[in-house]
């Protein structure tokens, strides 16, 4: 399989390039905070309106896809460092519609630590225990030996500066131009330290192509395979559906139109 190279954990990424000039990275304003006890990594962040998925009053499940590849990320990083992981796969998978507000918390665990895969998986609650969905992210050591994590690498995300003032999809500069197709500009806010779209972001593209084809629904479940990464944009993700059942393909327009990242989804209104 196909994948960068030279793209370090999306998570990892995210959380070094918060501190930058600006605004910081689009996805730590997801207000997510990390905090490690034992072999687990747990997570936790407030649902605000601004993470509704459009015309619902639920959590978008792009949203809970970035939570699942922070933690899981964050943990092949503290087992793969210091080279660097790279994501090849990433999903998650609801048992009913997101919340629409209140604290939903996040454990993830290891399931295989290899010499060269990583696999995590990543369970979600809300603060009295019960079930939203659950998740796994899968990453391989990056090819080139050269690539090397910091030095100092925490898994610990403190509580980020700012949080969503505007809906995630205007932060991001996503916007569905037809229904079944949406695109996502390039954004210094949206890249990783290899400077490809971040991999939360492809998520939150590909759910909005999907939506596109079916207003007023969300996303039971999302998969992601990354086959290559998007290196110059706009991304473009062109998604098809039928009986609930959505296939999504992402291309990097700006870069040859290449085939980028397959995604597959379920809405909750099939």
């Amino acid at each position: 399989m196909t994948v960068n190279a030279e793209r370090e954990s999306d998570s990892e990424a995210s959380e070094r390039e918060g501190g930058q000039e600006g605004r910081g990275h689009i996805l730590r304003e997801l207000g997510l905070t990390t905090t490690r006890s034992g072999d687990r990594l747990h997570g936790a962040a407030e649902v605000t309106p601004h993470m509704h998925a459009p015309g619902t009053s639920h959590l978008r499940t792009s949203v809970l896809a970035t939570w699942a590849d922070t933690l899981t990320g964050l943990l092949a990083a503290g087992t793969m460092a210091p080279r660097v992981p790279v994501t090849i796969e990433l999903d998650v998978h609801l048992y009913r519609p997101a919340p629409s507000s209140g604290r939903i918390l996040g454990a993830a665990r290891t399931i295989k630590a290899g010499r060269s895969i990583f696999v995590a998986g990543v369970d979600f609650t809300d603060e009295d225990g019960e079930p939203i969905a659950v998740g796994a992210g899968s990453f391989m050591l990056a090819p080139d030996p050269n690539v090397r994590l910091p030095r100092r690498l925490s898994v610990d995300l403190p509580p980020p500066s700012r949080l969503l003032s505007v809906p995630l999809a205007e932060r991001a500069l996503c916007r569905r131009e037809e229904p079944g197709v949406a695109v996502l500009q390039r954004s210094q806010e949206g890249l990783n330290a290899s400077n490809t779209v971040n991999g939360g972001l492809i998520a939150l593209v590909a759910e909005e192509a999907l939506l596109s084809l079916a207003p007023g629904d969300t996303l039971c479940s999302l998969g992601l395979r990354y086959l290559q990464p998007v290196r110059v944009g706009p991304v473009v993700a062109t998604a098809e559906l039928a009986a609930g059942l959505g296939r999504a393909n992402l291309r990097d327009t700006g870069n040859g139109d290449r085939h980028s990242v397959l995604a597959t989804a379920r809405t909750f209104g099939s």
